[in-house]
């Protein structure tokens, strides 16, 4: 069994985004850092693989980044000038209906009301005043649970919006199926149920995010934002360890501080007896979240969308009405299966033609599915897409499927496919109900990871609201 035989203040396991966010914030504070990643290469959840042919290079988990782009840390670190550089389409998304008609979420708050028709005034009313003070809330909303705003006020504005369900807030706020839907599609990327109070919060920063910072990609796919972070925390003194599998304490040094990038339940196989009994009782039945069915495709040509506006933008929303698509997430997060799956869609290289051979494409997209289900959703997952592109199919030259076990195998943070690092409706206590959720036991075990505040989402929060515990418990000050 390997160990980690040099001495060091503190060892981060896991590279992912929250890993790697946790690492640098340590090591800005003057601290000697080490991470060690099971796989061979860094990324966690945000990696680029050619997963079906040759030159096509696709997202292995995730590939929109909103709330990266949006990040209070990341956008504090020189990731540019370390290869990452954003791709913007001209729409943010694109929502297709079957009659051929789309809904389109565009940067301005105003030119996506314009679409809207009867819903045009109360769009604006509703978003303009959220994404006019996006900066001030995202800086809130990203730290932890117990913390003192900065800005008191516009918070508790943005909350007002946020205490019904996702369900209630689109029939109430807006009057037309198209503004119903795009919101609806919007909310039900969070694996919460949309009939459940506070359910709407994701859907709202989400949409203001699209208006206030867009849906970025990385130029290259996803992995570049980890290569970046990689770059960046080399550059400033830290190191990485790969393909080094930590299964106990006694591999690390004993005297170092260790940040888990995991879930509760890998960090209780790791430590044992060593975490406080009560602490020790919750992570070994720590909730799960539901499950993805997860497709990428080379392709031979773009999607053929019904509607042309649909090319204008990187992500889509394949669902239809917001009932259709109220019916498949509540159905999926209860444990059945849907013939017309919820799914959400990227089509990168409309806008990154670097990520195929010259004229070929890629495309990326996921339903929700059961915790570890191990049905094939292939079939369903391309029919639900043929509906709004006729000859989709007669596009595909490959493709690959990955069902909840694959993706578990290939990283084992998403247990039974769930990549929301636990159950959702566990949202603003998780792991457990605590003033600090990172601090494990008496000040040498932390966890870093999305099962902490504020949750799932490439943004590198959780990391570094997690390194910002333990500094201030060693009394340390981070620049």
């Amino acid at each position: 069994m390997r160990s980690l035989k040099k001495h060091c203040d503190a060892v981060v396991v896991g590279s992912g985004p929250n890993g790697m966010a946790c690492a640098i914030a340590l090591r800005h504070a003057g601290l000697s850092v080490v991470v060690i990643e099971q796989a061979s290469q860094t990324g966690g959840a945000a990696k680029t693989e050619e997963l079906t042919l040759p030159g096509f290079y696709h997202d292995v988990y995730s590939a929109v980044h909103p709330f990266a782009a949006a990040s209070p840390f990341f956008k504090s670190l020189p990731l540019e000038n370390h290869g990452l550089k954003w791709v913007h389409s001209p729409a943010v998304l694109a929502h297709p209906f079957e009659n051929g008609e789309v809904a389109l979420l565009r940067r301005g708050v105003a030119e996506t009301a314009n679409d809207l028709d009867a819903d045009s005034k109360s769009y604006v009313e509703t978003f303009q005043p959220i994404v006019d003070n996006f900066d001030c809330l995202v800086d809130d909303m990203l730290k932890p649970i117990f913390h003192w705003p900065k800005h008191p006020l516009k918070l508790s504005r943005f909350g007002l919006q946020t205490l019904r369900s996702a369900q209630s807030f689109a029939f109430r706020t807006f009057q037309s199926e198209k503004a119903r839907a795009l919101y609806i599609g919007i909310a039900a990327h969070s694996p919460q149920r949309l009939n459940k109070r506070f359910s709407s919060a994701i859907g709202v920063s989400l949409q203001a995010a699209g208006h206030a910072v867009g849906w970025p990609i990385p130029k290259g796919g996803a992995g570049q934002l980890s290569e970046a972070l990689v770059s960046y925390f080399i550059s400033i003194g830290g190191e990485i360890e790969t393909d080094f599998l930590v299964e106990g304490l006694d591999q690390l040094p004993s005297r170092s501080a260790v940040f888990f990038d995991l879930t509760p339940r890998q960090i209780d196989k790791i430590t044992g007896v060593k975490l406080p009994r009560l602490k020790r009782a919750a992570f070994k039945k720590y909730p799960l979240g539901c499950g993805v069915f997860k497709m990428d495709w080379a392709l031979n040509a773009p999607i053929p969308w019904k509607n042309p506006n649909c090319s204008l933008a990187a992500t889509l929303h394949i669902g239809g009405s917001a009932d259709e698509i109220l019916e498949s997430e509540f159905k999926a997060k209860n444990g059945e299966f849907v013939d017309r799956p919820y799914i959400i869609l990227s089509q990168p290289t409309l806008f990154d033609p670097s990520r195929a051979p010259r004229g070929q494409h890629i495309a990326w997209g996921y339903c929700h599915v059961p915790n570890g289900s191990k049905t094939n959703m292939t079939e369903i997952v391309e029919n639900q897409i043929e509906r709004f592109a006729p000859g989709f199919r007669q596009t595909i030259l490959k493709r690959n499927a990955l069902l909840p076990r694959d993706l578990e195998t290939r990283n084992p943070n998403l247990i039974g496919g769930d990549i929301f690092g636990g159950d959702p409706e566990q949202i603003f206590f998780r792991p457990t109900v605590s003033i600090n959720p990172y601090r494990l036991d008496d000040g040498r075990l932390w966890i870093c990871s999305s099962s902490t505040p504020p949750g799932p989402a490439v943004h590198g929060m959780c990391g570094f609201n997690a390194a910002r515990a333990a500094l201030r418990s060693m009394q340390i000050v981070s620049k």
